[in-house]
């Protein structure tokens, strides 16, 4: 991992390559669970983030950030956002 230092050489694009050390700490050690995180397709946002509520006979129930529920693919835990090295991820899509 790199510290904040390096980041100056990315300029004002530094924010959506990667996160701080402080960010990075952070989403370390919020709760997530594989089992109910999941990547919504959204049609303007391309993917929104949603939690599993129920499963039943084949269907799903995902409350998501916004848009319509049309297909679901997992989701990596948030200490993979922004990861250079997507060899570690477990999902990609």
């Amino acid at each position: 991992a790199s510290g904040d230092a390096e980041l100056a050489i990315f300029g004002e694009a530094a924010p959506y390559l990667r996160k701080s050390e402080k960010e990075r700490i952070a989403d370390q050690n919020k709760p997530f669970d594989a089992k109910t995180s999941v990547f919504v397709v959204h049609p303007k946002e391309s993917f929104v983030k949603g939690k599993i509520e129920s499963r039943e006979s084949g269907k799903v129930t995902v409350k998501t950030e916004g848009g319509e529920v049309n297909q679901v693919f997992s989701m990596n835990p948030p200490k993979y956002d922004k990861i250079e090295d997507m060899a570690m991820m477990t999902h990609l899509h």
